[in-house]
């Protein structure tokens, strides 16, 4: 006689809090490490500069970093985005690669300190959001509306606690790589969100080498100070924070909405203060602390679920 094994009633397993904890520490892990891969560019630039020009330094940074993705890309065999896509990646080269580090570089090469640097490029969570609700039809609420006006006037108290005096020039600059940042951003979610990010990637840094080398030989004549401090700088920028940071950047921008990845940029001035203070001896003034800390604040509201 056959034996009959009862069926036992299917259990709904609903996570324990150690599983809830642990999803929120993971979501939380993209976002802490893209802030501290991407703040620490502007100060690994500002060690590379004496040693190099700006744009070939990112002669250095992008050719790099297209090796190595190329590379990845291969051995992995990764989709390659169709024929169609390749202007689509090569304009978001030139906005989010040439045109913001370009500026970016040649304002920390007049002496803007790597502190101001990530502080005016904190303004890109107010741009980015506004352009993300008039381009991507992305809306606002008041929570984000609220964090938004918060964290531009923490970048307000950064900025009004700094010497203006003879830094036109590089605040104008640095506003510049702002504007190609913002750009960058909204055409890469609108038009490459959906290519894989090894493929990708590899021919923006690849499209952007070419394009500053095409300057940088007239320009610069390629001079370059073989120096521990630039080898050090030029591999941290072109691995860590040209495939790392832009990498995270790019998925979280796949995850959510532009807005949401946006306001991260509120807490980078205050990261890359400290980086610069603790790596180049750039000063933090009270005022400036008290900024960082609104900003801080403001991202809590802004990104806070309930």
């Amino acid at each position: 006689m056959a034996s009959f094994t009862p069926s036992l009633p299917a259990r709904s397993f609903r996570p324990s809090r150690l599983d809830r904890l642990a999803v929120g520490l993971a979501s939380l892990s993209l976002p802490l490490l893209f802030i501290l891969l991407w703040s620490s560019g502007y100060v690994a630039g500002k060690l590379a500069l004496p040693h190099t020009g700006p744009l070939t330094l990112l002669t250095l940074r992008f050719g790099l970093a297209a090796v190595v993705l190329l590379g990845v890309a291969v051995v992995t065999q990764a989709p390659w985005p169709r024929a169609r896509d390749w202007g689509h990646l090569a304009v978001v080269a030139l906005l989010m690669q040439v045109l913001h580090f370009s500026a970016i570089y040649f304002a920390l090469h007049h002496g803007l300190s790597a502190g101001v640097a990530g502080l005016l490029i904190g303004l890109m969570p107010l741009a980015t959001a506004l352009g993300a609700h008039v381009w991507l039809a992305e809306r606002l609420n008041g929570r984000q509306a609220l964090g938004l006006v918060g964290g531009l006037a923490g970048v307000a108290l950064v900025v009004g606690g700094k010497p203006m005096a003879g830094a036109g020039a590089s605040y104008a600059l640095a506003a510049l790589g702002l504007l190609g940042l913002v750009a960058g951003t909204l055409y890469q979610k609108q038009f490459c969100a959906h290519m894989d990010l090894r493929t990708g990637s590899g021919v923006q840094m690849t499209v952007s080498a070419v394009a500053v080398a095409a300057f940088a030989g007239p320009v610069e004549g390629f001079a370059i100070d073989w120096q521990p401090e630039l080898v050090g700088a030029w591999l941290w920028l072109a691995v860590v924070n040209s495939i790392g940071a832009f990498s995270l950047m790019f998925l979280m921008i796949r995850r959510g909405q532009t807005g949401d990845v946006a306001r991260l940029f509120f807490l980078v001035p205050g990261m890359s203060a400290l980086m610069g203070f603790v790596l180049l001896g750039e000063r933090l003034e009270l005022q400036a602390l008290l900024g960082f800390g609104v900003s801080a604040l403001a991202v809590c509201v802004a990104a806070a679920k309930r």
